[in-house]
C-alpha cells in the first residue's frame, strides 16, 4: 500500500481510481494549476457510436489560468442536461444502472460553485460506491515526483494518452462491446455501472 497525490478529475478514468484503491492515503492537490486538455473537468464514456467527451464548462473558459480550488463552474449553458442526457442514452440498460440512477443524477445536476468541490464529492462517491478503505484528503503540495514518501500521479492520465498507459488493462464486459469493442482506460462510471460496485472490480483491470 501507498500514499499517493492525484489532481481533481471529473469522473476519472479506471487507472486513476485503480490507484486510488491500492492506496492507504490519497491527496487531491488544491494548489494544482488548471490544465485545459485534462481530466480536471471531462471525462470519457462509451455510447452507441463510440466514445463521448463530457466537459464541464468553466469561468473564464478553458484557458484560464487559475489553481484548481479557484476555478468556478459556468451555468451559461445547461451541461448538467446535456450530461445527463448522455449517461442515459449510454448506459440505461446497463446492469448496475438503476441501483445508482438517482444517486448518479442528483451528482450530476447539483449547482456547485467550484470545480474541486464537484470532483470532490464524485470522488468519495465512488470510492463510497467501490466500498473502498482509502483515505481522501484535499491537500497543498508541490510537483516533485515523490513529496515526503507520497506517490505523485498528477497529469499521468490526459485526453490524449489515457488509453495507451495501462496497455495490459484486462477486458470487462462493456454495453456496446460487440459493435465497438473493447475501450480501455474510460471513465471509471462506466465500469461502476457495467461490473457493480465491489472493490475486487480493480483486481481485474
Amino acid at each position: 500500500m501507498q500514499n499517493i497525490i492525484l489532481e481533481s478529475n471529473y469522473f476519472p478514468c479506471i487507472s486513476y481510481f485503480k490507484e486510488i484503491a491500492n492506496a492507504t492515503l490519497c491527496e487531491i492537490d488544491q494548489q494544482d494549476s488548471f490544465k485545459k486538455m485534462s481530466f480536471r473537468n471531462r471525462c470519457v464514456v462509451i455510447g452507441a457510436n463510440g466514445l463521448i467527451n463530457l466537459t464541464v464548462p468553466v469561468e473564464g473558459g478553458r484557458n484560464t489560468k487559475q489553481l484548481m480550488k479557484d476555478v468556478r463552474i459556468s451555468y451559461s449553458e445547461s451541461w448538467q442536461q446535456q450530461h445527463w442526457k448522455t449517461i442515459l442514452s449510454s448506459y440505461a440498460k446497463a446492469p448496475f444502472f438503476e441501483y445508482y440512477q438517482y444517486e448518479l443524477e442528483q451528482l450530476i445536476k447539483k449547482r456547485n460553485d467550484f470545480l474541486l468541490d464537484k470532483n470532490l464529492e464524485i470522488t468519495l462517491w465512488l470510492s463510497k460506491r467501490f466500498k473502498l478503505q482509502t483515505t481522501i484528503t484535499q491537500s497543498i503540495s508541490n510537483l516533485e515526483s515523490v513529496v515526503d514518501g507520497k506517490i505523485n500521479f498528477i497529469n499521468k492520465w490526459l485526453p490524449n494518452n489515457y488509453n495507451k498507459v495501462e496497455s495490459a488493462q484486462v477486458e470487462y464486459n462493456q454495453m456496446f462491446q460487440e459493435k465497438l469493442g473493447f475501450q480501455k482506460n474510460v471513465s471509471v462510471l462506466d465500469l461502476i455501472l457495467c461490473e457493480g460496485p465491489s472493490k475486487d472490480v480493480f483486481a481485474a483491470v
